[in-house]
């Protein structure tokens, strides 16, 4: 089939988006002058012009969201396109994200999801070691966690942990150190001085923070767990995947927890 041809010719290749394109699509739907977006941005005229044209693309945050103010009143600007133009610009999404929050992004199709998964362990977890949601055999094998949230707050403050993880100072090291390299990865902030604060009372947790190692994931699978209600020592693999979301990118994680090939525990 032919190359679709329009009046001024051949149609060009595809090309990847742009700040710049994308601003003026959202100004010619609303039909909005650049001089009328400009004043009510608070910039001139021609910092819009520039921003179309590609000479800027690297627009502060505040500029962006007065924009962003403007076009969504004369027309709904959709969270889908505000993420969009953010990324674009070279700037974040995100804000400080509760739990709370976090946990109003699990729907009803993610909580089928981890029903699905049983008997394998699976739920969602932020990238700060909050639990959001999880399935029974989540909640199970890790008895308390669902009451102390965090992770991290669970192995160091529940004695629960240390019967459940056969390999605790393996585990838990992991996880401290991992934690160094998410707080990197956001910027720290309030929230990361808050954790550590309260983290700081559990002498072994500073023991493992002193150290200052860093990770970024797991480099065995392999978890090795006590069934509390049997006694019997078994193996799960766990894979973590970092998931998208419109409002929070970046800040969900899966957790799964895979047991045997038949489904059943494998003895250690």
């Amino acid at each position: 089939m032919p190359p679709k041809t329009s009046s001024d010719g051949p149609a060009g290749p595809p090309r990847p988006p742009t700040l710049g394109g994308l601003l003026r699509r959202l100004r010619d739907d609303r039909r909005i002058s650049r001089e009328k977006l400009a004043f009510a941005a608070g910039v001139s005229s021609s910092y819009i012009t520039h921003l179309e044209s590609g000479d800027r693309d690297r627009p502060t945050q505040a500029v962006v969201e007065a924009l962003v103010r403007y076009l969504d009143r004369i027309e709904p600007v959709t969270d889908i396109e505000r993420r969009h133009l953010l990324d674009l610009a070279g700037l974040s999404a995100v804000g400080n994200p509760s739990v709370e929050d976090l946990r109003g992004e699990i729907n009803a199709e993610m909580r089928r999801t981890l029903a699905l998964q049983e008997p394998n362990l699976a739920a969602y977890v932020d990238t700060r070691w909050n639990v959001l949601a999880g399935n029974e055999s989540y909640h199970r094998a890790f008895p308390g966690l669902v009451e102390d949230v965090n992770i991290l707050r669970w192995f160091f403050g529940n004695p629960l942990s240390r019967k459940v993880m056969v390999e605790w100072e393996k585990e838990s090291s992991l996880t401290v150190h991992w934690l160094r390299g998410l707080i990197g990865q956001q910027g720290g902030g309030e929230w990361a001085a808050e954790l550590l604060d309260e983290l700081a009372q559990y002498h072994d947790f500073r023991r493992i923070w002193d150290d200052g190692d860093t990770v970024y994931g797991r480099e065995h699978t392999a978890m090795r767990l006590c069934d509390l209600d049997t006694g019997e020592y078994y193996t799960i693999d766990v894979q973590l995947f970092r998931l998208d979301s419109v409002a929070y990118p970046g800040r969900i994680q899966y957790y799964l927890g895979v047991r045997g090939p038949d489904g059943s525990p494998v003895a250690g």
